[in-house]
């Protein structure tokens, strides 16, 4: 039997433009899914798949999954007909649109299957096979939430002249998030249709904001190495509204970030894709975060309080 495990992550800022060349900021959650390869009889491979969900996301991604794990398997050459598996999710991390549970899953089945199979894969294979694995739900992946769900930690990511690059983030001490689910399960495959139709309908406005976030994701840099939370949360709400502009959040995620912003979080915006899944609000210390999750959890949205950036 083999074993895997791997983490969710949230993007901070330059979540949708990554293939862009624009940077994003992503730190991994302290939340994991968890794969366990099993040989069994018979032929191909079987899946028992036990992650708690956001209601329905299990079931509008059950195609992508199935693309996913095939193509996993062919890539790392695992020959299914002569060696049948079943395979097993379950974890602490809440499967739902914007935190990674689909790269969580590609890249805890590579190192169970890794595990199971014996075949010494190094670190940068196991993140190039989760990167394979996301093909299927993203279309082509950016490289970003694998990248997260293998390395941990709070990270700056970006693709430049075609290649993919990263460096870990030090801070002084974690940042106090809290996330809430919109409840709408995003088909992230096809992001990159409303991002080409905003470069389409404005070609030199998309491109002034592309060159708007690149200096919001520097100047965030800056702020979380300096511990300057206030500057952190105004930028991820300024950037927030610019998501909104290009139609790429959803009323439900903006009711979210202004109720936690009303509250007293430092700022919020969604995480992900857009277009649903997941929001993220920066809290400055656990009472709040425990506040603004307890009102959350109140109006039946599913919540995730986490602290990001741990070595």
């Amino acid at each position: 039997m083999g074993t895997g495990t791997a983490f969710g992550k949230t993007i901070l800022i330059g979540d949708q433009f990554v293939l862009r060349e624009v940077p994003a900021i992503v730190g991994a959650l302290p939340f994991v899914t968890e794969a366990t390869v099993e040989r069994i009889e018979g032929e191909g491979w079987i899946l028992e798949d036990n992650r708690k969900e956001v209601p329905g996301y299990k079931k509008k991604k059950e195609n992508q999954q199935v693309d996913s794990i095939n193509r996993i398997l062919e890539v790392m050459k695992i020959d299914i007909k002569k060696i049948p598996i079943k395979i097993i999710y379950s974890g602490s991390l809440l499967a739902g649109s914007g935190v990674g549970a689909s790269a969580a899953s590609c890249v805890s089945l590579a190192r169970a299957l890794n595990d199971e199979f014996d075949l010494e894969y190094s670190i940068e294979q196991i993140n190039h096979v989760g990167w394979e694995g996301e093909f299927a739900y993203h279309g082509t992946p950016s490289g970003v939430d694998n990248t997260a769900s293998t390395y941990g930690g709070l990270l700056l990511y970006q693709i430049k002249e075609k290649k993919k690059m990263f460096k870990q983030i030090n801070i002084r001490e974690p940042l106090r998030v809290v996330l809430a689910n919109s409840g709408i399960t995003a088909d992230t495959s096809k992001l990159d249709i409303y991002v080409e139709r905003e470069k389409e309908r404005d070609p030199a406005g998309f491109l002034s904001r592309l060159d708007t976030i690149r200096g919001q994701v520097n100047e965030m840099k800056k702020a979380v190495e300096a511990y300057d939370l206030e500057t952190v949360g105004r930028i991820m709400t300024a950037n927030h509204q610019m998501l909104i502009e290009m139609e790429l959040s959803h009323e439900k995620l903006v009711y979210l970030c202004e109720k936690a912003i009303g509250m007293g979080a430092l700022g919020a915006k969604l995480t992900g894709g857009g277009r649903g899944g997941y929001m993220v609000a920066l809290t400055p210390n656990e009472g709040l975060q425990n506040e603004i999750a307890t009102a959350f959890e109140q109006e039946g949205f599913k919540v995730i309080t986490a602290m990001i950036g741990q070595s």
